[in-house]
């Protein structure tokens, strides 16, 4: 049954089944992240995993990396729970402001924005049948704030002047949804667009009629929308500028998190090809624990399956900490472990 599932695995992925490799084989992927800090025409990176594998963390460590190999580098948080305020002990907020004791960093934390389901709402509050119209041909369409909202932010950092930018994503079930999103948006609103055009522009007429400007506004904004979606996945899949580092711990539910995410990822033919494992614990002969050595035990098992089903991914492997990584100082220091093999 493993090996069905590893080849179910490897027939989705479109790679060549598993088979031992040398020592020359294997240094095509040494376990760090100086693959990104290598690759000059890469603009995006998005930083993704199950909640509380350390995301926040390993996205700010990997800016960090870029910034001090001299990119100038955007930090933004997408998740609408914020961490990299905390992770660096400095507020930020929805524009870029520099990292305080960094050259060539800065952050910023933006929230979702107002988009079509508020207009919807608001739609529904003045006249009920006009919305639950809008609603059944398609206009509601799930995700459309995501997507829009996105877009607008891509839009923001390339008017600015930065070399990479670095996100930190929302927990991978939302993640997912994202990127999902451009191709079965984009057929919605193709559709309800059509509509539109083939009924003499029904909506705005409608919207007229009724005294609802908003209707007609919609229309306005889905036309927006899909242009603006069509070019956030022009970039989603351009691997010179785009790639995803995924991040896990070495249990079950984290490892099976990654394996749907990279799934999705060779399915909308997404780049990836790093995979962070965090919190691991270093044995100590010096100091002996129970607990950790159980711990440890669930950690290899884990572990051995992560080298074998990823060994043509950049697998690194973080140490769990004493302390929490915050801090510039701290997030510096931890960073530079990115760089290293780590021998457990």
């Amino acid at each position: 049954e493993d090996w069905l599932h590893y080849s179910r695995r490897l027939l989705s992925h479109n790679l060549v089944p598993f088979k031992p490799f040398n020592m020359a084989e294997e240094l095509e992927f040494p376990p760090t992240i100086e693959n990104l800090i290598e690759q000059d025409t890469l603009k995006y990176v998005f930083v993704g995993g199950k909640g509380g594998v350390g995301k926040s963390t390993c996205s700010s460590c990997i800016a960090i990396r870029l910034a001090e190999a001299g990119r100038r580098v955007l930090l933004i948080s997408t998740d609408p729970a914020h961490n990299l305020s905390d992770a660096f002990n400095q507020k930020f907020g929805p524009r870029p402001v520099a990292v305080q004791g960094m050259n060539n960093l800065s952050c910023m934390e933006i929230d979702p924005v107002v988009g079509f389901e508020d207009q919807l709402s608001k739609l529904e509050e003045s006249n009920a049948e006009v919305a639950s119209f809008l609603k059944e041909i398609g206009l509601s369409i799930p995700g459309i704030d995501e997507a829009t909202s996105f877009s607008q932010i891509i839009k923001l950092v390339k008017s600015m002047d930065y070399d990479v930018t670095v996100f930190d994503t929302a927990p991978t079930g939302h993640t997912l949804r994202l990127l999902q999103m451009p191709g079965s948006i984009n057929k919605a609103i193709d559709k309800v667009l059509e509509l539109n055009e083939s009924m003499g522009g029904m909506l705005s007429q409608m919207g007229s009629m009724m005294q609802m400007g908003d209707a007609a506004g919609l229309v306005e904004r889905l036309q927006s929308a899909k242009t603006s979606i069509e070019e956030v996945t022009t970039i989603f899949k351009n691997p010179e500028e785009t790639t995803f580092v995924c991040i896990c711990i070495a249990e079950f539910l984290s490892l099976y998190e990654t394996e749907r995410l990279i799934q999705e990822l060779a399915r909308l033919d997404l780049d990836t090809h790093n995979i962070i494992v965090n919190q691991l614990i270093v044995p100590d002969a010096s100091k002996p624990c129970d607990l950790c050595t159980a711990r440890r035990a669930i950690q290899k098992k884990y572990l051995d399956q992560i080298d074998e089903l990823y060994d043509d991914f950049h697998v690194i492997k973080l140490p769990l900490q004493p302390k929490e990584v915050r801090g510039v100082e701290a997030l510096s220091a931890f960073s530079k472990l990115m760089l290293q093999e780590l021998s457990i």
